[in-house]
Formats: structure tokens, sequence, C-alpha cells
């Protein structure tokens, strides 16, 4: 139970780590304390630029400080399981940016340490915590539009090739289904849950990554969710909900969405608004804050199982790609 500020350590100092630092800073009740890097330069660059106390030159070092109550990993996709470990081994509850690792067996891994050692993870999915995606889950749950039938969203993006680019390099993570495909299927899981079937058809860039990568999800429900996400052309980004007594449009970016469409049957479509402050990752922080002091160790918003479950799917995704 923790009754003051949440300290907070970021591990990794790219894009993703400055702008949830930002948005960090700016809340009442969260601190940034220290900042690591495999290099002390960088550290101190970063430490230098965003106000943090302390810098760190390795991972191991900012796992060890006891000053800190949770870390944020925020390094590349491969980068994730090994700093992560070393930050539940060290005591520290963890954050981990998306996807929670590159395969089932890591994340398994993970979530299991966190069990043994009875210290907070979570996959940082900020869709998940955002507060018109959680209303959408509400209004889904109380029966606004009935069952579901089926789910679709997309998320492409128009990427220049380059085999050196994250993006492209498997042995960077590349490719659009750990990129952005986590994202459609993150969505949809709270609406219909695992599949019980996967179809799936993917276009190989020249490295190998997936460049183009079209899903297709069975229940036996008789519900389907179609999902698309690639690297390619740049989609609309937006999320349909289809139910037996209405619909739901989740506006683009689905996963930081500014608006919806609530349309139900024998009633005006109801339009519902919200804004977020800074970059959008204060409510994700906030949850992890709440989870934190109430002596959590995994979030309702965001279950190790389902991070889990997710990357399970993303390998059956692949698995059936090559069989088509």
């Amino acid at each position: 139970m923790i009754d003051r500020p949440i300290r907070w350590g970021v591990l990794g100092t790219g894009g993703i780590a400055a702008v949830f630092t930002e948005d960090l800073l700016a809340l009442p009740g969260h601190e940034v304390r220290a900042v690591g890097s495999r290099a002390q330069g960088t550290a101190e660059a970063f430490a230098g630029r965003h106000g943090v106390p302390r810098a760190y030159g390795s991972y191991a070092a900012l796992a060890d400080d006891d000053e800190i109550d949770v870390v944020y990993v925020a390094t590349p996709h491969p980068m994730h399981y090994e700093p992560a470990r070393r930050c539940l081994e060290a005591g520290r509850a963890v954050l981990v940016e998306k996807p929670f690792t590159t395969s089932a067996a890591d994340a398994e891994a993970l979530a299991d340490l966190a069990r043994e050692r009875g210290l907070f993870a979570m996959e940082a999915m900020w869709t998940r915590c955002n507060p018109l995606i959680r209303q959408v889950y509400g209004l889904v749950r109380d029966g606004a539009i009935g069952e579901v039938t089926s789910v679709r969203a997309d998320f492409s993006i128009p990427a220049p090739y380059d085999p050196a680019s994250r993006l492209w390099a498997p042995e960077l993570g590349g490719g659009a289904l750990l990129d952005l495909g986590c994202y459609a299927l993150s969505f949809t899981w709270p609406l219909l849950g695992a599949p019980d079937t996967v179809q799936a058809t993917i276009t190989p860039a020249p490295t190998g990554v997936d460049a183009n990568t079209g899903m297709l999800l069975g229940y036996d429900s008789g519900a389907i969710a179609l999902l698309h996400c690639g690297l390619m052309g740049d989609s609309p980004h937006t999320a349909t909900v289809v139910g037996t007594a209405g619909r739901i449009e989740v506006a683009g970016p689905f996963y930081r969405p500014g608006s919806f469409l609530l349309v139900r049957q024998g009633a005006e479509p109801e339009t519902v608004t919200g804004r977020l402050a800074g970059h959008g990752y204060g409510p994700q922080a906030e949850e992890v804050a709440r989870c934190l002091r109430a002596g959590l160790t995994e979030s309702p918003l965001m279950p190790l199982a389902e991070s889990v479950e997710i990357m399970r799917v993303i390998e059956r995704v692949r698995e059936a790609a090559a069989r088509s």
C-alpha cells in the first residue's frame, strides 16, 4: 500500500519514454526519480531535458534503485523481456510498453515471475485505460447494443521502406502485427475474448516481417472480428462494434479517440466526446498508481493473462497466414 507520490523510474530514452515522462511530470501524485540507459551520457541528456534527478548508465543500476516504486520499460520490443525481468527480480513493479514481449513464452514467463514475487506488472496498452474506450466497454456490458456480432478495427500507416528501420527489421521486432496489430487485438479482447478460430493473410516485406496483415477471428457465439494492420498505406484508424440492437463507431484514432457514435435501434444517434490532457498517457499512469496504492498486483483493465493470450493469438495469426 502506497500513500505518497508514486516514484517512477524510466528505462529507455527514446520517443515513447519522452512523451510518457512529460505526461507523468504534469500529473499530481507522481514523481520521476530516475532514468536508465545503456550509456551514461544518453541517460544524463534525457535527465537534463526532463529535470529527472538521477541518471544511470545501465538498466541494472536503475532496477536496483530502492527509491523507485515502479519502472516504465520503454525500450524497443525485443528488449522488453530482459530489462523487465531484471526489474522484477530487484523487487520493482513494472509497466512494460506494448507489446508486452515478442513471444507468448516470454510474456508468460514475465507474468509468472511477477506473480511469484507478488509484484505489480502491466502491459502499457494505454487504449485500455482511455476514458472513452472504457465507456464503450461499459455500454457493451450494459447491453446498449445487444449481443456483439462483429468488431472491425484497422491500423495501417505509410512507413517508407528501410531494411535498417525498427519497423522493417526482424531483429528489432519489426512488422505491423507487433507494432500496430496488437492495438486492434487488444481493443477487441474485452468485447469478444479469445477467438475460437483464426484465419489470416500476410503480405511479407523483403526483410520477412509482415507488411500488410488481415485477420479474421471467429467465435463460437457466431461473432467475428475483422482486423487489419499494415505499413503500406494510411488507413482511417477507426473501429466499429456491431451488436444485435445497435452499433458503436469509434472515431480515429481508435486507440486514442476523441469521440464515438452510439447508434441504438429506435433512438437518435448519440455522439460522445472527451479530451485528454498532454499526450494522453495520464489515465494509464493513474491506473498504475491506483493499483499500487490499493496493493493490487495486476490491473483489471489490462490483466497479465490477456497480455499473454494476445501474444498467443499473434503467433496463431502468423501460423494461419503461413498455411494459407
